[in-house]
């Protein structure tokens, strides 16, 4: 006797899980994960107010031109994923939709990792950004302080530069800025 599929994971499935989490579908399984650390959070906000001003805003002579993101739900196939932080070049934005996930998948992501989600942002999601043709993908661990972008090229993807701690860099598709490394790891004291 075989044994009965599973059912897959459907968006609906997302609405039953607790506020204080966050749920992704991925290749059909529901994941919900505890909101992230502090750790994380710093990091990724400090991401997004060093990208958001020049690329969203045009701020301090940007090249605006970028819809900017922190925590989007995204539409990929049968798939929602909710990355850290993701960026569409405007033309590409749809600004109107019927549902809450966007369906047009984006020109980068960020993942900023952590212990429980690493594996899986380094394996299934990133084989899913590159099934969908997500031109570029950060991921950054702000325990370890780096970052590693990655650009697809031919259905692959492709390690650009890998970097960390206090180095301060132009990263592919924001390379008109330098992103000071060291701003992204805020060191509070202990009390």
């Amino acid at each position: 006797m075989s044994e009965p599929a599973e059912k897959k994971a459907i968006y609906e499935d997302l609405q039953g899980i607790p506020e204080n989490m966050t749920g992704e579908i991925i290749d059909g399984e529901l994941l919900v994960h505890p909101r992230p650390s502090r750790k994380h959070i710093i990091t990724a906000s400090f991401l997004g107010g060093e990208l958001i001003p020049p690329y969203c805003h045009a701020k301090g002579g940007g090249p605006g031109g970028w819809i900017i993101l922190v925590e989007p739900e995204i539409q990929l196939g049968d798939n929602t994923l909710v990355p850290d932080l993701a960026g569409w070049k405007k033309e590409r934005f749809p600004a109107r939709e019927e549902q809450n996930s966007i369906s047009v998948p984006p020109d980068w992501v960020c993942e900023v990792l952590s212990p429980a989600t690493a594996l899986g942002d380094r394996t299934k999601k990133m084989r899913i950004y590159g099934e969908h043709v997500v031109p570029f993908l950060w991921l950054i661990d702000p325990i370890s302080t780096t970052l590693e972008a990655y650009k697809l090229e031919s259905g692959r993807w492709f390690l650009l530069f890998a970097c960390g701690g206090t180095d301060k860099v132009r990263l592919e598709p924001f390379q008109e800025i330098e992103i000071d490394l060291d701003n992204l790891w805020l060191e509070l004291p202990r009390t």
